[in-house]
């Protein structure tokens, strides 16, 4: 799954070689229209046409190391000169075998904590683990994720407003990279991010209090943050307002993310980062939970009332949350909850912002397949897509065909009653 970067990389290598000696052989000469032709120049140059023919070919590729391509600048916090230092490709490729493959990268969709049931805070405890992994996008399609405890998105929290949590990030040993957190439900700089600077093999931890009730983001801060997030490293925390969340039957965990690669969608073996389509907001990938043409598990009984946790890692698309086949009776927009926060009633399609969230909830009253997508549909073409199974009785009172009506839609002996 190497072959295209490694192909690449021993291609400019080449390139890079033969054009010294050229121009040593150049400078040694002392009638260059005279010796052009001569062997010792020919094959050189012959080498670097073949050479750079063969790297264009197998696309220009930056290692993952490198958060922004060279000569680029960029205004993020973390300094305005990009370097691609020859160390760090050689060490990606020197530590590619300590990386973990993972079979499947994404987050079970059913993967929920349990609701709290209890009526006072407490101190709760949780250990991340941020870890760089490697893992398919699709099949046959190969990407170095960074992760929180190796799947993408990390995996949902839940605590109750008024919980103190002290919270331990660490850094498995075979990461490249130093890595952090960044909680929205924090109240205190950096969301944690200041206090969990961790390099690999390194951990910190800090404590903090939740505060005030709603569905929140959390996510790697560590300067190129873009570059960290698109590369999967983000989440979801619900912290339960005081009075907890209504009983529901099924409750979902579903997270879009972008994934930015060298070369065109479906191209197989190792891709690499494309830092320049990051900035440009061109995506290759647009996943739910991680990855494309998952199996999500998502099953549920007719007459379910179901609630689904949703999010968006970004980290520059706006999402257009919709299921094909339902309503959104109930609507959490933007995660918020709690004292003056407004709930949404049958609401078709709603907006989930790069690096924020919304609880929506249904009824699922027919059986059949439910399709989730973004609703800025050509971005189904790229990924953006789930699917979940209501199984159960028909109910041809809610949702039926109509007998007696001909292909060409002519209605036989059927009176239209009202109108449009």
């Amino acid at each position: 799954m190497y072959t295209y970067t490694i192909f690449s990389v021993l291609s400019w290598t080449v390139v890079a070689l033969a054009t010294l000696v050229l121009i040593v052989r150049l400078a040694r000469s002392s009638a260059f229209k005279e010796v052009f032709w001569h062997r010792y120049l020919i094959i050189p140059f012959l080498v670097i046409v073949i050479a750079s023919i063969s790297g264009a070919y197998s696309y220009k590729t930056y290692t993952p190391d490198f958060a922004m391509p060279p000569f680029m600048h960029t205004m993020a916090p973390g300094g305005l000169a990009p370097y691609l230092p020859l160390k760090n490709v050689l060490k990606f490729f020197q530590s590619v075998s300590n990386f973990e493959h993972i079979a499947d990268i994404g987050a079970d969709y059913n993967a929920v904590p349990a609701p709290i049931t209890r009526t006072t805070p407490k101190t709760v405890e949780i250990l991340l683990t941020a870890k760089e992994v490697i893992s398919e996008v699709a099949p046959n399609v190969f990407f170095n994720f960074w992760t929180y405890n190796g799947q993408v998105p990390g995996p949902m929290l839940r605590v109750r407003e008024g919980d103190t949590i002290i919270l331990t990030l660490a850094n498995d040993k075979s990461s490249l990279h130093a890595h952090n957190i960044d909680l929205h439900a924090v109240n205190g700089p950096g969301g944690g991010a200041t206090l969990t600077n961790v390099e690999p093999g390194e951990s910190k931890t800090f404590k903090w209090k939740a505060v005030q009730p709603g569905l929140y983001e959390y996510h790697c801060a560590m300067a190129n943050v873009s570059t960290h997030n698109s590369h999967g490293q983000y989440g979801l925390i619900l912290v339960e307002p005081k009075e907890g969340l209504p009983k529901v039957d099924k409750e979902f965990y579903v997270m879009q993310g972008e994934i930015y690669t060298m070369g065109d969608i479906g191209r197989q073996g190792m891709t690499v980062f494309d830092a320049q389509k990051l900035i440009d907001g061109n995506p290759t990938y647009v996943t739910f939970n991680g990855r494309v043409e998952k199996e999500t598990g998502m099953e549920i009984d007719r007459d379910d009332r179901v609630r689904m946790y949703v999010g968006n890692g970004g980290v520059n698309l706006v999402s257009s949350f919709h299921v094909i086949g339902e309503i959104f009776d109930t609507v959490y927009p933007e995660g918020a909850m709690g004292i003056g926060s407004t709930l949404f009633k049958n609401v078709q399609t709603t907006i989930v912002p790069a690096g924020g969230s919304a609880i929506v909830e249904f009824v699922a009253e027919v059986p059949g397949r439910l399709v989730l997508v973004d609703h800025a549909l050509a971005r189904m073409n790229k990924g953006a897509w789930a699917t979940a199974m209501v199984k159960g009785a028909e109910n041809p009172d809610v949702f039926s065909a109509v007998k007696g009506v001909a292909a060409d839609g002519d209605m036989h002996g059927m009176e239209m009653k009202g109108g449009y």
